[in-house]
């Protein structure tokens, strides 16, 4: 009995009646021809899955039809291959599903196998030689160049121990799959169980599922939760990506689910119509492929219409990838890293292929594509890591969340978490608290235009300590939330300074008047201190001052943002000593009565009830009492409840 559960899936590849069936059932015991009309025609039509056992292994097997009228059943079992058995017969050879079933598989990006050379029982020794020769030159260049070809006989089990042997190692070879991703499973084939409800059945293509999980079947968004799980047809209480699974959730409706749909973790997958990907055309296609051209696009176990517009080239060169935008009739759910295959409609054959590099919420122009930057994500889109780091580089924000990383890359929030705490231990990723990252190189960046920005507002205003936060980050054009994070960063490092009356200025710049500017505002700190709870308004202090208003009002303001005044309503300025100490007095009267009416102010202050009342007011608006009717309490002691 199989004690280890490799989270795999092989599957087979070859032309039709090449003994693709017969040598699976022969390995495993297992007919997965199990349609009446398979068996009435002797020939595979749908998917079919058994279990194979290799020494203490259990692995999943899909055998998918060779029929050319089959290749979009035959391109949604191979979507979940890790490895393929590749049958050739030996009294035909390559045939044109041979091929094209080789191309299919090379497009979605399966790296591993072994060759079974079947039906060896039909020819003579010599031919048969010929045929391997033949076989073995056709598959140089590809990515079964250098793998075993092993003749077997599926009737007599003539080479079946080296098949055998041959088939173990090649699980050795291939990796099982990562499980650290959010689950989800392309809908293979659903049906309905008394007693249970629907059951979906599938390869997973990243991540667990376990009894009891929420999920969501796409498009449709219909929420339900696990009853069981079988993998490899034993009931388990998990699933894991690369497992052939099956998935009981009783809250969906049978007749609602179809081959292409996705269950999913809920949160993280959308359908869509628009896809940036790049797209390799296969050498041998005859016409070349023209901007808007309708095609059938096959992605996971889903196949639609749709058209490709072409972002690089008029025409993409054979063999070469290329930058395109793939819109399909129907919603489809992808992810980067996604892989498809494209065919053309009328004659149905087999296009290119390639990976997905991002999920469009609608078309992009041409001429508005950065093209450097998805090529750059095409070179990173099967790397989380390098994925990360592509969407902090190119984030529009600059700053990224852990969520939106995690929802990116389709990753649990946790190992969210886990990966951008490496990339900022790795000096890869730069936090800025509240599980918010930006990417160095972008960091750096942001300084340069906030630096640029405020260097240029001193060098206008060399008296002003800083910029209104308003102005600079209308300056900027960043977001609220970004500039905020940024200007504490920037101030916590020592770079930025956070000046009085919410201005930001460069910690490296001096404040400082221009002799004139210097002796004038002289003047006119010592009036407002002299004057304490009793200012002058703006006629008088213009005069006493020997000041223009335009002069008096430039002044005025730049000594509001140093500190030294403080304007409490619109006509009305203050020393900022006598608001610190009016300030002192109302907390003292507060303290002592626990609260103060307004009429009283003005005594405390010894002024009169025109300058008492805007002070009131201004502490109101800036958070130091709290007003019902007439009567004040300090805020902190209203919220405690002892005002």
């Amino acid at each position: 009995m199989a004690t280890d559960f490799p989270n795999l899936t092989l599957g087979t590849a070859g032309h039709i009646d090449h003994g693709k069936t017969a040598l699976i059932k022969f390995l495993t015991g297992c007919d997965t021809d199990r349609l009446k009309a398979e068996k009435e025609r002797g020939m595979t039509i749908d998917l079919g899955y058994a279990p194979c056992t290799l020494g203490d292994r259990l692995v999943g097997i899909v055998d998918v039809p060779g029929h050319e009228g089959f290749i979009k059943t035959m391109v949604a079992g191979a979507s979940g291959m890790d490895g393929v058995i590749f049958v050739v017969a030996a009294d035909d050879g390559v045939m044109p599903q041979t091929r094209e079933h080789l191309d299919i598989l090379t497009l979605l990006g399966v790296r591993h196998g072994i060759v079974a050379l079947t039906k060896i029982d039909r020819v003579d020794p010599e031919l048969r030689e010929i045929v391997q020769e033949d076989l073995e030159q056709f598959l140089e260049g590809t990515f079964l160049a250098g793998a075993p070809v092993l003749p077997v006989d599926n009737l007599t089990g003539a080479g079946f121990m080296d098949f055998h042997a041959a088939l173990s190692a090649l699980v050795d070879r291939i990796e099982p799959r990562q499980t650290d991703g959010v689950f989800r499973l392309p809908v293979d084939r659903a049906f309905s169980a008394k007693g249970a409800g629907t059951i979906v059945a599938g390869v997973p293509v990243a991540g667990r599922l376990a009894v009891g999980d929420p999920v969501v079947l796409l498009p449709g968004d219909v929420t339900g939760r696990v009853r069981a799980i079988q993998v490899y047809g034993e009931a388990g209480e998990e699933a894991l990506s690369g497992q052939c699974a099956a998935i009981n959730v009783p809250q969906f409706d049978v007749g609602s689910v179809s081959r292409g749909d996705v269950v999913a973790t809920p949160g993280y997958f959308e359908s869509c119509e628009w896809l940036m990907c790049q797209l390799t055309v296969l050498p041998t296609t005859g016409a070349p492929l023209t901007n808007g051209e309708r095609v059938r696009v096959h992605i996971g176990t889903a196949d639609a219409k749709g058209a490709v517009y072409l972002m690089e080239h008029t025409v993409p060169h054979s063999g070469e990838p290329s930058l395109v935008q793939i819109h399909v009739d129907e919603s489809v759910i992808a992810a980067p890293g996604d892989r498809f295959i494209i065919r053309s409609l009328s004659p149905a054959a087999t296009v290119g292929g390639g990976v997905v590099l991002d999920v469009l919420s609608k078309r992009l122009r041409r001429s508005r594509v950065d093209h450097d930057v998805f090529q750059e994500l095409a070179t990173v889109v099967d790397s989380p890591t390098g994925l990360a780091l592509h969407v902090l580089a190119s984030a529009p924000d600059m700053v990224v969340d852990v969520g939106s990383i995690s929802r990116s890359l389709n990753i649990p929030f946790a190992a969210g978490r886990r990966l951008i705490g490496d990339l900022v231990a790795g000096t890869d990723a730069v936090s800025l608290g509240s599980d918010r990252v930006i990417h160095p190189r972008v960091l750096e960046a942001a300084w340069e235009t906030l630096s640029a920005c405020l260097a240029e507002y001193h060098g206008r205003e060399p008296a002003s300590p800083g910029m209104l936060r308003a102005d600079a980050l209308k300056a900027t054009a960043w977001s609220k939330s970004a500039f905020d994070l940024l200007c504490a960063f920037f101030g916590g490092d020592g770079r930025l300074i956070t000046a009085e009356a919410g201005r930001v200025g460069l910690a490296d710049h001096v404040a400082c008047f221009s002799e004139e500017d210097r002796e004038a505002s002289e003047r006119v700190e010592k009036l407002y201190s002299l004057a304490l709870f009793a200012p002058p308004n703006r006629e008088d202090a213009c005069r006493l001052c020997e000041l223009s208003e335009g002069e008096f009002e430039r002044l005025s303001r730049l000594m509001c943002e140093r500190g030294t005044l403080v304007r409490v309503s619109p006509k009305l300025l203050f020393h900022t000593d006598a608001v610190a100490e009016a300030r002192s007095r109302l907390e003292a009267h507060i303290g002592e009565n626990g609260k103060l009416e307004s009429v009283d102010f003005k005594y405390a202050l010894e002024t009169t009830r025109k300058y008492a009342i805007p002070l009131l007011d201004y502490f109101d608006r800036t958070g130091l009492t709290t007003r019902s009717g007439n009567t004040r309490f300090l805020r902190y002691r209203a919220s405690s409840g002892t005002g």
